[in-house]
């Protein structure tokens, strides 16, 4: 049973750097290439996403969500990602963020902090904290999240929280703790 969320969970967000927009069917080949790069999934447990049909089983759960973005560079037009939102079950309070994928040009500079970063200020409006599941093995994930403040959790709200089966570490940016 998911909760319910209630505000957009797909606006438009951007800034100097990034646009990120509603996904669309017809990002898909952009998105597939950027995917294709066997790097990017090389700490993730879903490899096969680097596969045309592993990322069109990807592309096509991110449409039915109705909550994924992809991610724009403002300064060359290209997709360079996607990320989305997702309601959390245990709390009415709380929205994750996830499935971020960037190309491995962007990777290391300002660009996923920024992304997340527009994330955060529009989700802060609606809700008091932000989760973010990653996979136990997916080093480079949790130590983005920790560079932007997240804090490893195992409850919400007095609740347990209970991760996916491929996302083993649940973190929390709470509006009132987050750093600026």
């Amino acid at each position: 049973m998911m909760t319910q969320v209630h505000f957009d969970l797909q606006p438009v967000l951007e800034n100097g750097l990034v646009l990120l927009r509603p996904l669309q069917p017809e990002d898909f080949e952009n998105l597939c290439q950027v995917a294709s790069d066997p790097l990017i999934w090389e700490q993730h447990p879903a490899k096969e996403r680097a596969t045309r049909d592993g990322f069109t089983v990807f592309f096509n759960e991110a449409m039915a969500t109705g909550s994924a973005f992809v991610v724009i560079d403002k300064t060359t037009g290209q997709i360079i990602g996607t990320t989305r939102f997702y309601p959390v079950n245990e709390s009415p309070n709380a929205i994750e963020i996830g499935w971020t994928f960037l190309a491995r040009a962007y990777w290391g500079g300002q660009y996923n902090g920024v992304v997340k970063r527009l994330m955060l200020d529009y989700a802060f409006k609606y809700v008091d904290n932000v989760l973010f599941c990653i996979h136990e093995h997916n080093f480079r994930s949790q130590k983005a999240v920790e560079k932007i403040g997240g804090e490893r959790v195992y409850e919400l709200d007095g609740k347990t929280l209970v991760p996916r089966t491929t996302s083993t570490i649940v973190y929390k940016i709470s509006k009132n703790t987050e750093k600026q």
